[in-house]
């Protein structure tokens, strides 16, 4: 395997455990539009643990995902009252009032940035991602999977039927917090350095974007949207190359590859109107769950 393909399957891991601690909050109705935000609370957690007392990783790992966890408990006490678009903006004005925090303490490095001497391999990341996938596919079958789907999509509804609303929506924004920090974690020891602007307000965007254009209705759209949004646009990347009227020439090797943004935008804008529900529904999950049913049968029948 290339280091090109080795380090962009590790970003498409990482985006996975990020599209999932995203996906937690929005399977109870609440857009997180500050997932970033909490990955970053867990990068220099462990960034600093590791340059300032070298922790090796296991305890950093730990850390990262408890300080994620408190940090994301403390802030839904104080956005629960909040619904809609001003539960949006409560997430990203906390992820800008971040910024601003870990820019002007100069512990974690400040604009500069923070060198992380701990390490991870590539595998790691990987491993962790199915273990996300996993764990949030058993979560979803408890009695706690099903209030959050149930709060999804009806919270009105819900609360008469005795289920804890807000206790649900809490939980679920916490334990979203704690899988942001472990991919914090992931983050700053595989790439051993920790840069505020890799977890800026446009991270937030993408990983919402993931988990609403995936599809919220079953766990794997968000696995769906990772995908889709992290290899799409290498994927325009290598076709632009070879047509020069999208750049400087192929034959200069200066190609213009920003092009693959306005194609992923107007892809993305197309999918919005047209597939408001996702990529992936329950109703698309069933279907090819019957189709493969039928395969097995008939391949059973001759």
């Amino acid at each position: 395997m290339s280091g090109y393909t080795g380090g962009l399957l590790v970003i498409l891991c990482l985006n996975i455990v990020m599209a999932y601690a995203v996906f937690l909050p929005v399977a109870t109705g609440q857009l997180n539009l500050g997932g970033a935000a909490f990955q970053a609370v867990g990068a220099y957690t462990a960034g600093y643990l590791s340059a300032t007392y070298d922790l090796p990783v296991v305890p950093s790992l730990l850390a990262s995902m408890a300080t994620g966890a408190v940090f994301a408990f403390l802030f839904s006490l104080l956005i629960m009252r909040t619904k809609s678009v001003y539960l949006v903006l409560a997430t990203f004005a906390f992820g800008q009032f971040l910024t601003g925090v870990i820019i002007n303490v100069d512990a974690l490095g400040g604009s500069m940035g923070l060198s992380v001497p701990a390490h991870v391999e590539g595998w790691t990341v990987i491993l962790f991602a199915g273990l996300a996938m996993l764990l949030t596919l058993i979560l979803m079958q408890t009695r706690f999977g099903l209030a959050m789907r149930a709060i999804h999509d009806d919270d009105a509804v819900s609360e008469l039927m005795g289920i804890g609303v807000r206790g649900v929506r809490i939980g679920a924004f916490t334990l979203g917090g704690a899988l942001a920090g472990v991919a914090g974690c992931l983050y700053a020891f595989y790439f051993n350095f920790c840069d505020v602007q890799s977890f800026d307000a446009s991270s937030s965007f993408y990983l919402l974007l993931f988990v609403l254009l995936g599809g919220t209705q079953t766990i794997w759209g968000p696995v769906i949207g990772a995908v889709f949004f992290t290899l799409v646009p290498e994927v325009f990347r290598n076709v632009l190359a070879y047509l020069p009227a999208f750049g400087h020439g192929a034959t200069s090797g200066q190609v213009d590859t920003s092009w693959r943004f306005i194609l992923l935008g107007m892809i993305t804008i197309a999918m919005m109107v047209y597939r408001p529900e996702g990529i992936l529904t329950r109703i698309g999950l069933g279907a090819i769950w019957h189709g493969v049913g039928l395969a097995r049968r008939g391949r059973q029948g001759t």
